[in-house]
């Protein structure tokens, strides 16, 4: 999931970047610009839900959500609860949502997924907390209840093997996407290093064989 930022796009064609990003491996996009206003929000989400093959879910925001026709919103711990959101969305809406502890997974119950982290002590959300590492990103898979959980906060490319060994699905990337001119080099690095981990996981398995 290439997940945006607002200093990171700042100046640049967010719409391009996420094309990029998609070309090389990503297979969803989180529109995440805290200082933009709703009406510029919607107007890109829009935007992007057009020209993407891929589900745009919106972070914050279920009204600029439904409003853009995207896939879905991610929430935080200080948003609308997941709960509430949930009784308000129409079926087939994606909810996510970010935990980062025990006690933010009791009020994630209600997501389709979670975006758990940090990972790693990052500097794209000065309030992300310590980085939980792989321990602590597996704790809160067991706690997940079969949901799919991303790994969130400074995930590098090699990082994919820990990720899929802790039980991860899959990973959300701002600044490792988006720091540099060559988005979809980027992107696709993320993905061979995912995909080289599931064939690793699997040749580990009595034989070598897949299931």
């Amino acid at each position: 999931m290439l997940v945006t930022d607002d200093r990171l796009v700042e100046g640049r064609d967010v719409v391009a970047l996420a094309t990029q990003a998609v070309a090389g491996g990503a297979s969803s996009v989180q529109l995440r610009l805290k200082h933009a206003s709703p009406r510029d929000l919607v107007a890109l989400a829009r935007t992007l839900v057009d020209a993407l093959a891929v589900p745009v879910l919106v972070n914050d925001r279920p009204d600029v959500a439904l409003a853009a026709g995207a896939a879905g919103v991610h929430l935080g711990p200080d948003d609308l609860p997941v709960a509430r959101a949930r009784r308000l969305a129409p079926p087939g809406f994606v909810i996510g949502a970010s935990v980062g502890s025990m006690e933010e997974a009791a009020g994630a119950e209600a997501a389709d997924y979670w975006g758990i982290g940090p990972w790693r002590v990052t500097t794209t959300k000065a309030d992300a907390g310590a980085g939980l590492g792989p321990e602590g990103f597996a704790r809160l898979v067991r706690a997940a209840g079969g949901r799919p959980c991303l790994a969130i906060g400074a995930v590098r490319p090699e990082d994919g093997p820990s990720i899929r060994a802790a039980g991860g699905a899959g990973v959300a990337v701002a600044s490792g996407l988006l720091a540099g001119d060559d988005v979809r080099t980027a992107a696709s690095r993320y993905l061979t290093e995912w995909t080289a981990a599931s064939v690793v996981s699997k040749s580990q398995r009595p034989g070598g064989q897949r299931p």
